[in-house]
């Protein structure tokens, strides 16, 4: 006799529920005249605010880590202000107790607009909630940008903005194939947005913007920190010791970068990379290298997504073996330079040869392949003797 056969009840698994809005927060706002070391910049703002009629789209570009998002929340809140004015000392401030100084430290001010890739844990789209937070996606710049855009602000304008929108990361605006109208989407709004409304984007990259939303912004450029403000800033950050020789070298100018390297223990990479940087320039090969490399950054990753869940484990992912690849290239600059000082004429060939090197690894993450082949293959073209010779 044949077995009776069952059904068995398929479990469908609830979508899980948007995340409340109010559970993202933006740093408070600071004074636009305490950022250090881009003093071209902050003047270029200033002009702009002094003139009281802001250009309507700007894109805040430069290394990462070096102020820029710093800055727009700074020049947000000087130009959302009636109070703002040049104070006793020239400086351009508003008044810490206005009403909209108030909001803004309490991060409360609604025609204040701070835009990532993070929105996308509150859409009401469980596809997009779900999605890797590998890029912003077309509903959180509806939702956030495009729609509050087209209404009326909130607060009675009295500043030289009534409301201002500042996407931070603007080089991840979703430009795939899938969903290539992102950047397109916001044209119209760029080029002709409500009186008063400011957008600001922040790019490390701006490459990856279309160059028709590039040519209705004003630029802004920012640069590394020189020597003095990036000292004046180790100071106030009471960074010294050990400590200060290696960030002097890994940050390239950039505070935000030493700042994420302490807090988040890159800094503890740099004794194990250096050991294995200098067995291959002494012609050996650290066979483990390609999976030592991949298991620091991954549990980076997942430290990283541990302490926010709204972070996506690719993305994360992505960023450590970036910054990886980052600190692979001191050392080996590093280097490169001490022999530059002794008189080894093949210093450049060999730097040239480390940049193709380490550019490869780049391009692989890029194209998705496994971090733990990129890096196996990185090691593997470092040990080339035409590649380390001599470093």
């Amino acid at each position: 006799m044949a077995k009776k056969v069952t059904k068995k009840k398929v479990s469908r698994k609830k979508p899980a529920e948007p995340e409340k809005l109010d559970a993202f927060e933006h740093p408070v706002p600071g004074q636009l005249g305490e950022i250090l070391g881009q003093d071209k910049a902050i003047a270029q703002l200033e002009a702009a605010l002094d003139a009281g009629r802001l250009h309507h789209a700007w894109i805040f570009h430069g290394p990462r880590g070096v102020g820029k998002f710093t800055a727009a929340l700074a020049f947000a809140s000087l130009a959302l202000d009636e109070s703002t004015s040049r104070d006793l000392s020239g400086n351009l401030s508003a008044d810490p107790e206005s009403r909209v100084q108030t909001m803004l430290r309490g991060r409360s001010h609604p025609d204040l607009h701070v835009i990532a890739k993070e929105l996308a844990r509150f859409s009401e789209d469980a596809k997009v909630r779900a999605a890797k937070l590998a890029t912003i996606p077309k509903d959180v710049i509806d939702s956030h940008l495009l729609q509050p855009a087209s209404m009326a602000a909130r607060i009675a304008p009295g500043g030289a903005a009534s409301k201002v929108f500042i996407v931070d990361e603007a080089e991840l605006l979703d430009r795939s194939a899938t969903n290539a109208s992102v950047q397109n989407a916001m044209l119209k709004t760029l080029e002709e947005p409500a009186p008063g409304t400011v957008i600001i984007l922040v790019t490390s990259s701006e490459e990856r913007l279309l160059p028709t939303i590039r040519s209705r912004c004003q630029r802004v450029r920012f640069g590394p920190l020189s020597r003095d403000p990036m000292e004046t800033w180790f100071k106030r950050e009471n960074i010294g010791g050990a400590a200060l020789d290696w960030a002097r070298r890994f940050g390239e100018g950039s505070p935000g970068k030493v700042r994420e390297a302490i807090d988040t223990g890159i800094v503890e990479w740099h004794g194990i990379v250096q050991d294995m940087v200098d067995r291959l320039a002494a012609g050996q090969f650290p066979v483990e290298m390609g999976q030592t490399l991949a298991g620091m950054v991954d549990a980076w990753a997942v430290a990283r997504v541990e302490a926010d869940k709204r972070t996506s484990k690719e993305a994360s992912n992505k960023a450590g073996a970036d910054r990886m690849l980052s600190l692979i290239g001191e050392i080996l600059r590093e280097k490169i330079a001490q022999h530059a000082e002794s008189g080894n004429e093949d210093s450049m060939e060999l730097s040239a040869q480390r940049v193709e090197v380490l550019e490869r690894a780049r391009q692989r993450l890029a194209s998705n392949t496994p971090m733990l082949m990129v890096f196996e293959a990185m090691a593997a073209e470092l040990a080339q003797p035409s590649t380390l010779s001599g470093v």
